[in-house]
């Protein structure tokens, strides 16, 4: 990896940032902590374990943006949100990653000079959605992504495009939609003319409005448009329109711009302008999308709905509502699944006691799901300008129901068709088309595609050709949509959670972003082959964003899982029941509010016991099937906004007592309970406030000790927060140490070796051997990317890794857990698989067209200094079978032992034992036959050995 900014590499060892309380970082400490990384990694002691991805990769994840070679669009790039870019010259068969060794795996664009292909990526997701992660800058290659430079804008965050001139890659025009949380000024268009040396900004409107879209006219550099998005995003909150939203328009090249959406020019003005797209055919016409946050206004259909309707008692009166009919009142009850015990006559009874008001009947059916899709705003809208961008003038009649709802903040985009300037596609949920202008549309959906739609890239050479880019992967089009082919081979699944069971094999569950849940063994092996049996290994458990899971210890078939705000299912996988268990609020109480990733937990001691957190802990004692509060409010009570804010994000119960229970939530407030919600106490006083508590978790080594790790992620915060208490909470001690900045989401103890932490941060996963007092990073096949989730599988000493963007890995600890501490020093250690199962198979072929199968036995070693380690594979009686060496590191590394041996000691073990007959396989070699065996490792004056079996 090759940097800019390598004079920032003499601070390192000293920087150690702090952050005032809601500050956001700045860009010189986001490049600060890339190097620090880089050092840390250079130096850690378990750089050399590697990492093993497991999947899946049928449900892929968000695509961002397509860059396809316009003479062969049989090769591209995709760009995906949070897992890097991956290239194809097969026109999709089969990707390969090409960013894996940047100091990020997250990006808002992409473009290519397909003349001497230099990529050029803008680093930050732009759809601002609750894991659109922010980036480093701009990141350059020019040796088709063996090595990244980066080029600049730091403090950007996020990018929303790069054009290059067609004449001139040297000259670059970028959109910067800046920071997500916070403001800043380093936003606009920007512009270089010297290949990316120096910036300028060229288009600054204020430090809460950045560019979302710049589109050039695909005739003439000279003349291009952008899109300003004025939005503020709070984690309680989102402002997603604003006054300062409104389209921009340059004639020389981005070098001034000149506003064109003003009052009278027929494009939407105000605070409802929200997030525009944009589309130019040549120089008179020029297609927007945009996301109008205005309320509409009711039709005569809904004027004139019959029956009881939910706004009906917003404003209802007592009075009144002690007058209406009981068959309809009950009728109303009944048809929007109101608990039982609600009928007309006791909740008239209620509301004649002022125990309950009318318009609690209205908050008891609004949750976060409906909020965010039913609230009635005009949505997507689109304008076409047939003169320069002068005037504007909406295409359609109607309102275009069903592709915004409320969350236009997520798509945004327009594209024409270069061959056809009434050839039209926009995208939300569906993607339309339209051949009028706009005029009518026609969905292009299907059943293989997936309904969240980011990316289209339309052949300007071949009308009905396209690619399209969503939450689910690619899909390649020849049809103009009326069939479309799946391209999802890379491994980019957006976890959010993930859990493992005790079955043999284990499974690993996780539920995705918006792909639902899925689970499946832990030894998957992604490849095709599937695709001719037709029984992928993972299995779909449930669909939406898929959430938290917790599986019954005592019968794997019994999995507790969900959707976002806390909606929740028990399913037997087996008989394929469901039960919806999201607790309820009484009429007359305060609404529970659940988080996006609503917390869950089954208890340790007693697997009929699930916990759920709302603002308060909820518990049931039978499996969901019904729910009491067992805690007053334990966040900050809330704050007033369009997103569920003043929840639990984290649970966790002592397994040494039952009723010890910890809570975290996402304002900043840990609790604790020592006698199951009998009364509770705020032990996160004396820890930074506001932040998000994304881990609390209770000690499997000490009843005392407790751990929490907070993530300032929603302040654009990136300080590693990592803290541990051994008196339960009562003092805290900082255990980030020698961190670089990035939010923590996660901490695990090693269940057999206390001193053993593992932490997973939205830049990578570490592991501590000194309890905090050092991190170290692992990076052998694993990227720079985001880790939502740990866990750690006692028996087959596994860390289960599951990422926001690269899927699951698996790395094996076994030789992390055993090393002492007090070892590290000058310990040598070695570790292998304890056995191998023995096949006729080593070395042979069942046909001349396939290589021979070649086995391999790990072998993990500790090393305190670097040398030449010596194995020596022996007999149970001390016959030398096979040696072989490994140039070794300081730490950890690994190697494998082929399992041959030499012909002379086949021939020892032959003479020691009739019954051994050991063949020269098809490769000319001799292989171990059944038996124990040693493995003695000399390295730098010691030895140490390892024993294994070949069954």
């Amino acid at each position: 990896m090759k940097y800019s900014y390598t004079f920032f590499s003499l601070l390192l060892l000293s920087f150690s940032p702090i952050f005032p309380q809601q500050s956001a970082t700045s860009g010189s400490a986001i490049k600060m902590a890339i190097e620090k990384k880089e050092a840390l990694t250079q130096n850690s002691i378990v750089k050399n374990i590697p990492l093993k991805n497991i999947g899946p990769t049928v449900m892929s994840g968000r695509i961002t943006d397509i860059a396809v070679n316009p003479e062969d669009p049989t090769e591209f790039y995709a760009a995906y949100a949070s897992g890097g870019l991956w290239y194809t010259n097969n026109n999709g068969t089969t990707f390969t990653p090409v960013m894996d060794n940047s100091p990020t795996q997250n990006i808002g664009d992409i473009a290519v000079d397909w003349k001497n292909g230099t990529i050029w990526v803008g680093t930050g997701e732009v759809n601002a959605s609750r894991s659109s992660y922010a980036g480093i800058g701009l990141l350059k290659s020019e040796d088709h992504g063996k090595t990244w430079q980066f080029m600049g804008l730091p403090d950007s965050h996020h990018i929303s495009r790069i054009l290059i001139n067609p004449a001139n890659p040297d000259e670059i025009i970028v959109g910067v939609t800046g920071h997500l949380y916070s403001t800043n000024k380093e936003r606009g268009v920007y512009k270089t003319t010297d290949g990316g040396k120096t910036w300028t900004n060229k288009l600054f409107i204020n430090d809460e409005t950045g560019i979302i879209d710049v589109a050039v006219n695909p005739n003439n550099f000279n003349e291009m448009y952008a899109a300003a998005w004025d939005k503020d995003r709070k984690a309680w909150n989102f402002r997603e329109s604003g006054e300062n939203s409104g389209i921009y328009k340059s004639t020389d090249a981005g070098e001034t711009w000149t506003k064109v959406s003003t009052k009278g020019s027929g494009f939407p003005t105000g605070d409802g302008v929200g997030r525009i797209g944009l589309a130019i055919y040549d120089s008179n016409t020029v297609y927007a999308i945009v996301d109008n946050q205005d309320r509409r206004e009711k039709t005569e259909d809904e004027i004139e709905e019959k029956g009881l309707q939910k706004d009906d008692f917003k404003k209802m009166k007592k009075s009144e509502f002690l007058k209406l009919d009981e068959e309809e009142l009950e009728s109303f009850l009944r048809d929007n699944g109101f608990k039982e015990k609600y009928t007309a006559k006791s909740v008239k009874e209620l509301i004649r006691k002022d125990e309950a008001k009318p318009e609690d009947l209205a908050i008891y059916l609004e949750d976060a799901n409906s909020l965010m899709i039913e609230t009635p705003v005009i949505g997507a809208q689109v304008y076409k300008s047939t003169d320069g961008g002068k005037t504007w003038k909406k295409t359609h009649e109607d309102y275009l129901d069903d592709v915004y709802y409320s969350y236009g903040y997520y798509f945004g985009m327009i594209h024409v068709d270069p061959q056809n300037k009434n050839a039209i596609y926009i995208y939300g949920v569906p993607i339309l088309k339209s051949k009028d202008g706009g005029k009518t549309f026609k969905s292009i959906d299907a059943e293989n595609v997936h309904a969240d739609h980011h990316a289209l890239w339309i052949n300007p050479n071949r009308s009905g050709h396209l690619i399209n880019g969503n939450d689910g992967g690619i899909n390649i089009s020849y049809d103009d949509g009326e069939n479309w082919i799946k391209n999802n081979s890379p491994s980019v699944g957006q976890f959010y959670a993930i859990n493992i069971d005790n079955q043999s094999p284990y499974h690993v569950y996780g539920g995705l972003q918006d792909n639902g849940v899925w689970a499946a063994p832990h030894n998957n092996e992604e490849s095709v082959n599937w695709t001719a049996e037709g029984d992928y290994a993972y299995e779909r458990l449930l669909g939406g964003d898929g959430m938290q899971v917790e599986i019954d210890s005592r019968n794997p078939d019994i999995v507790y899982t969900g959707f976002q705000f806390g909606n929740y299912f028990r399913i037997n996988r087996k008989t394929g029941d469901r039960l919806y268990i999201h607790p309820k609020h009484d009429l007359g109480e305060s609404p529970y509010r659940y988080n996006w990733q609503t917390p869950i937990l089954l208890s340790p001691h007693n697997q009929d016991i699930l916990y759920m957190g709302g603002n308060k802990l909820m518990r049931s004692m039978d499996q969901g099937e019904t729910w009491t509060s067992i805690s007053e409010d334990l966040t900050g009570g809330g704050k007033k906004g369009d997103v569920p804010y003043g929840t639990l994000a984290s649970i966790s119960e002592s397994p040494f007592q039952f009723g010890l229970i910890y809570t975290g939530s996402d304002d900043g407030y840990i609790y604790l309970t020592k006698n199951g919600g009998g009364s509770w106490t705020n032990i996160g006083e004396d820890l930074p406030d506001d932040l998000w508590v994304s881990r609390v978790i209770a000690s499997k080594h000490s009843k005392e000790r407790v751990y929490a790790t907070l993530n300032g992620y929603r302040w654009d915060d990136f300080k590693a927060y990592v803290y541990v208490s051994n008196n339960y909470g009562e003092t805290w001690k900082d255990i980030s140490s020698n961190l670089p900045l990035s939010p923590v989401n996660v901490i695990r103890e090693d269940p057999d070796n206390e001193n053993v932490l593992y932490l997973g941060t939205d830049n990578g996963v570490y592991v501590s051997l000194d309890r905090g007092e050092n991190w170290q990073p692992f990076s052998t096949n694993f990227p720079h990317v985001a880790v939502h989730d740990l866990r750690v599988h006692p028996k087959e000493k596994d860390l289960v890794v599951g990422t926001h963007g690269r899927s699951i890995y698996i790395v094996d600890i076994a030789a992390i857990s055993a090393l002492k501490t007090e070892e590290l020093k000058d310990a040598l250690t070695v570790s292998s698989a304890e056995s191998i199962r023995f096949s006729s198979r080593w070395g042979n072929s069942y046909s001349k067209w396939i290589d021979p199968y070649k086995p391999e036995l790990p072998l993990t070693w500790y090393s305190a200094k670097a040398g030449m380690a010596k194995f020596t594979v022996k007999s149970e009686s001390g016959d030398i079978l096979q040696e072989f060496e490994f140039e070794t590191e300081k730490g950890f590394n690994t190697g494998k032992y082929d399992l041959t041996i030499t012909e002379s000691a086949s021939e020892k073990l032959e003479k020691k034992n009739e019954k051994i007959d050991i063949k020269k396989a098809a490769d000319e070699k001799f292989y171990i036959p059944k038996g124990k065996y040693k493995i003695e490792l000399k390295l730098n004056g010691k030895t140490a050995e390892t024993e294994f079996e070949v069954k």
